[in-house]
């Protein structure tokens, strides 16, 4: 074989390593995001099992609030049915805004507010709301290298060929994304 037929050879090679380490670098982004949605996942479930304890708790002491209850519980059972990122979110946020309006009410009764059951329940869920902001902001830190290796070239030429897509962020509903506005006299 000559000296072209060497290059050529050689330029397979370089061409065959590419497309097997490009391919890896995109299989390790997209479990990089099935992961980091598994954590987010895990912290949400920890979130539904807190939120009965905390209605069943209050719900004898809110006697004439409960319609916000059911709301509540009408909000988690929709979370916890909800599937994909972009439906676990718009559920996600309105759990997050029945169980804000819960602790909003749950402030006009003294009794409650001195409940050391319910303040450990809302020191609890503050506690793994907080891992939930800390999980979506790493799953969706994943999402985007993933969906930047998926559709920058020349990466974009394999991940077509092997079916590699971009994948949803889990994002804030539009009314969540608003500032409110201050009106000061």
């Amino acid at each position: 074989m000559g000296t072209g037929g060497w290059i050529f050879l050689g330029l397979i090679v370089l061409l065959v390593l590419w497309i097997v380490a490009t391919y890896n670098g995109l299989v390790s982004g997209r479990n990089q995001v099935k992961n980091a949605w598994a954590q987010i996942d895990v912290q949400l479930k920890r979130r539904h099992d807190l939120i009965p304890n905390l209605v069943e708790v209050v719900k004898d002491a809110m006697g004439y609030e409960q319609e916000t209850l059911k709301e509540v519980i009408a909000a988690r059972n929709k979370a916890v049915s909800a599937i994909g990122p972009v439906d676990v979110a718009a559920a996600e946020n309105a759990l997050t805004a029945a169980t804000a309006k819960l602790f909003a009410l749950t402030e006009a009764y003294p009794n409650l507010k001195a409940n050391e059951s319910i303040m450990a329940l809302q020191e609890e869920l503050t506690a793994t709301e907080n891992k939930i902001a800390f999980s979506r902001q790493f799953y969706n830190d994943s999402v985007m290298k993933y969906n930047n290796a998926v559709g920058a070239f020349p990466g974009v030429l394999i991940a077509r060929q092997f079916g590699f897509s971009e994948v949803a962020f889990f994002e804030a509903p539009e009314a969540e994304r608003q500032v409110p506005r201050v009106k000061l006299r």
